[in-house]
């Protein structure tokens, strides 16, 4: 009897392991091509000083952010544009952000997650992950409840907060490989 139980968890055993290879091996080869960039670049169409702004027009799209379909995001602003084809600007939001900013530059949407605990014990939803500075990871996100309070700026964070309309907005449009142009 031992022998049969023993070629049974081999048997069971190798076919598990097969099954991970198989999956492993399906999950490589539909990553996006985007997905392996580097992480921030250094783009001549994103300059480190600040982006020109329509003093008339706040939520203008800053001159100098960009070409193409992205998500610009002002780190000096707090304000996000989502950029579509041609230029057009499709929702421009204020956003809330931690206590650790990304360098400007360019960068790639890389993960996503429905919903998730934020570093600070937030519950939050639609968190649209981009860069990460240290051991920080930053990106978007929006609180599932009302923020009750501020956030600590003792504990280094990278959850740039959207409301829930906002964020189900950027959801929808920073699918993994978007771009994203941070400005000041």
């Amino acid at each position: 009897m031992p022998s049969t139980s023993a070629g049974i968890v081999t048997g069971l055993t190798a076919a598990a392991l097969v099954t991970v290879g198989v999956l492993a091996y399906q999950a490589s080869a539909t990553v996006p091509a985007t997905l392996g960039r580097p992480h921030t670049s250094a783009t001549t169409d994103v300059a480190a000083a600040k982006a020109p702004r329509d003093t008339r027009h706040p939520s203008a799209l800053p001159a100098g952010s960009g070409t193409g379909e992205r998500v610009v995001y002002s780190v000096d602003d707090d304000r996000v544009w989502l950029v579509a084809a041609g230029n057009k600007v499709r929702r421009t939001f204020e956003v809330t952000p931690g206590t650790v900013d990304p360098a400007p530059g360019s960068y790639w949407v890389t993960s996503r997650s429905n919903t998730v605990t934020g570093t600070d014990g937030t519950p939050i939803e639609h968190v649209v992950r981009f860069a990460t500075v240290g051991s920080v990871t930053i990106g978007f996100s929006a609180a599932v409840a009302p923020a009750t309070a501020p956030p600590d700026p003792t504990v280094k964070t990278g959850g740039i907060r959207e409301t829930r309309p906002d964020g189900n907005a950027m959801w929808d449009f920073a699918t993994i490989g978007r771009q994203v142009i941070v400005i000041r």
